[in-house]
């Protein structure tokens, strides 16, 4: 077997056609290429028929991909941890099964990150929603005041927290839905944290990596529509998963005093939400945050 020019690694979970899709879009964006390609898919035990589709697709191109089929929903850093173990290629694009890669983004992606490879260790790409409005692709690290921006100001909204340049540049940490990188810079922060189940993993994995000396590039001329919380089950899912990561992240990076801080944040933003919920009568607000206020009250 030909060394491949990059391993493109996909975690599927209960999402076939989305899932097909995505497949669809990555061996219509090599049609005009040279590159050689491989495709590492690990499903997390789906119940959908993702499983049969992805045995008749490995059967479809039996020499560039390969299937990892888990017992059990492992979450999404231990499943990239697996794909990137058994790579071929020295090039890795982690990329979400909920996007679809437009034109031959992934081959732009590619060809700046080898001609940048002196400063570029970790790159991503500008994401678009389904109707082809920008989505937030990047953003700083969550400090205390960055996390405050983000709970209370609406920072997406005025770009303080996250945002979508049209230029290159230098980052704290880009989308998880794509990101390329090389199997040597992964190996050296030991891959994702395997302690977040899924949602705020890339940040903690380029917040290491920004500890080791390795930058995060962002390039917006490889674009790729992301769906997001495809594999999320409920609309309540994903703010959980947030304050879990948060809590978690803090844990492991930032002092006592920064952790009791954000606590408070985000006890306040449960309660204020509880509260707005019980008098709109609201029952996602008032689902989500009874939820969110007991994991930060056993934290």
């Amino acid at each position: 077997m030909v060394k491949p020019d990059v391993s493109i690694v996909i975690i599927s979970y209960n999402t076939k056609q989305i899932t097909k899709n995505c497949l669809d879009s990555v061996v219509s964006s090599f049609k005009n290429s040279r590159l050689i390609y491989q495709i590492i898919v690990v499903d997390n035990d789906s119940k959908d028929g993702s499983v049969e589709f992805l045995k008749t697709f490995s059967k479809k191109h039996p020499n560039n991909f390969k299937l990892i089929l888990n017992n059990e929903n492992t979450g999404f850093g231990k499943a990239n941890n697996q794909g990137v173990k058994i790579a071929d290629s020295d090039y890795i694009l982690l990329l979400n099964s909920d996007t679809v890669t437009l034109d031959d983004s992934i081959e732009k992606l590619i060809k700046y990150y080898k001609k940048n490879e002196g400063v570029v260790h970790f790159a991503g790409a500008k994401l678009f929603n389904k109707d082809m409005t920008p989505q937030p692709s990047t953003a700083p690290f969550f400090t205390p005041l960055i996390v405050f921006a983000a709970l209370f100001l609406r920072g997406d909204y005025w770009g303080l927290t996250r945002s979508s340049p049209n230029i290159e540049k230098k980052v704290d940490w880009v989308s998880g839905a794509c990101i390329l990188t090389k199997k040597e810079y992964y190996n050296k922060i030991n891959g994702f944290d395997e302690g977040v189940f899924m949602y705020m993993d890339e940040v903690d994995l380029l917040y290491r990596a920004s500890l080791k000396g390795l930058n995060t590039y962002f390039f917006p001329e490889a674009k790729f529509i992301h769906i997001g919380f495809a594999s999320s089950g409920s609309k309540s899912y994903p703010v959980i998963q947030v304050f879990r990561g948060l809590i978690y992240f803090y844990k492991q990076h930032y002092s006592k005093w920064a952790f009791y801080w954000l606590l408070i944040m985000l006890k306040l933003k449960a309660k204020v939400s509880l509260i707005i919920g019980k008098i709109t009568k609201n029952k996602y607000l008032i689902e989500t945050y009874e939820k969110a206020n007991e994991m930060v009250e056993v934290a």
